[in-house]
């Protein structure tokens, strides 16, 4: 390989380090090519991104910023990346894994925080980020509702009594 591409690969891979937040290294041993497609296809219609890059060129890009990743760039190595919801993509590469047991997570970046391979199913375990934004939506506006029905119920009762009492007279 050129040393220009090199450094091409070297640079875009920095940039996408750099724009994501979160990060997952994947060892994708067992995978034909069909199902690394698959596995891309599925990942780009989510908005997540893949790279599969040598590990020399990988340790370049990553540098010094993520030292507790250096060990596991052995063997063949990909890269999950996202910025927007770093649990949904461990549960669909967990999902992917399941289907056919030809992918393991060796090790990840959550948001600058380190993820041993370990700390994984527990991840994958939590509900994503839109679900614990509808549960505090929820958990706010339960009160004000259950206030609403305090003070709606005595009007109800009231015209539900003022029916009864109009049949009566009607009667």
């Amino acid at each position: 390989m050129k040393k220009e591409t090199k450094y091409k690969i070297v640079s875009e891979l920095e940039e996408a380090l750099s724009q994501n937040n979160s990060i997952y290294l994947i060892d994708y041993k067992q995978m034909t090519a069909w199902e690394m497609v698959e596995l891309r296809k599925s990942l780009k219609r989510r908005g997540f991104g893949l790279k599969v890059v040598k590990n020399r060129l990988a340790l370049r890009a990553i540098g010094e910023r993520f030292p507790e990743l250096k060990p596991y760039f052995r063997q063949r190595t990909a890269i999950a990346l996202t910025n927007e919801d770093p649990i949904a993509l461990a549960k669909l590469l967990k999902d992917f894994s399941q289907q056919g047991k030809v992918l393991d997570i060796k090790a990840g970046i959550i948001e600058a925080h380190y993820l041993s391979p370990e700390m994984f199913a527990e991840i994958v375990r939590l509900n994503s980020k839109m679900d614990l934004i509808a549960r505090i939506g929820y958990m706010m506006s339960y009160p004000l509702t259950q206030f609403l029905r305090t003070w709606q119920t005595p009007l109800v009762n009231m015209g539900r009594l003022l029916s009864v009492l109009k049949q009566k007279r009607e009667s």
